[in-house]
């Protein structure tokens, strides 16, 4: 049976511990998904969309120390200094799982406990040095902020064009005024070019029915882009319950 559990329909009302994140009493939520005609206009779905546009920043930082410090542990290995590096590349990595177990768990809205504490079993610097090496759940951590790195790029970039893309086609009939008001299109130019016969191919948005359509179109883009998301976002509550829970 897993450990986690979603926050959806449940409440944070008992104080407690999850290895090495507290929760303080009292804290509460209850949330249900939207459904699809409303998710656009929810703040959970937007959540989810700050998830994605913050993840990236995170992701780069995580990812930076996570391989810079390992390969200056593996280049200072035949020497006493890497040791103490990759010790302490996996306390980095879990202070990096716990920062991301507070961003799923306040924005994906699903609780993952964290790992045990790491457990010392020689006394002395060269015990806390060794549990560290041994610490599978700070190596896991480690592994997440590798593998996910690529995915936070791709997350923000998908997410960024078909959020942006979708309300620009959506309002477009708020903004059409400024295209033969300002400029010499008489709308929005979707393409201009001539072929080799020397023939022009001219197409713009300007009549009724076209900027209705295009309207439409974007609309039809805005809710395709909740789904989208959700399964952006669902491969980081995956890897989130796979590398950084217990």
């Amino acid at each position: 049976m897993s450990s986690s559990r979603s926050t959806e329909d449940r409440e944070w009302d008992v104080p407690g511990v999850h290895g090495d994140d507290r929760r303080p009493a009292g804290a509460r939520r209850t949330e249900r998904r939207p459904a699809l005609w409303r998710a656009p206009f929810s703040a959970y779905y937007y959540r989810e969309v700050g998830y994605a546009l913050t993840g990236l920043p995170v992701a780069i930082a995580g990812f930076a120390v996570s391989v810079t410090m390992f390969c200056l542990g593996l280049g200072t290995f035949v020497t006493v200094l890497g040791l103490p590096v990759l010790g302490a590349l996996t306390s980095l990595a879990r202070g990096f799982g716990r920062l991301e177990r507070a961003r799923v768990r306040g924005m994906l809205a699903l609780d993952v406990p964290g790992p045990e504490p790491v457990r010392q079993v020689r006394p002395g610097s060269w015990g806390a040095i060794t549990a560290r090496l041994g610490d599978g759940a700070g190596w896991k951590a480690v592994l997440y902020q590798v593998v996910m790195f690529p995915w936070a790029l791709f997350s923000f970039t998908m997410t960024l064009v078909f959020l942006v893309l979708g309300w620009a086609l959506t309002l477009y009939p708020l903004y059409h005024w400024v295209f033969p008001t300002y400029t010499s299109w008489k709308g929005y130019r979707v393409f201009d070019f001539r072929d080799s016969d020397g023939i022009r191919h001219l197409y713009e948005i300007q009549s009724p029915w076209q900027i209705a359509g295009l309207s439409l179109a974007g609309l039809l883009l805005v809710f395709l882009t909740t789904q989208l998301v959700r399964g952006l976002t669902n491969v980081n509550r995956a890897a989130a319950l796979g590398l950084l829970g217990r």
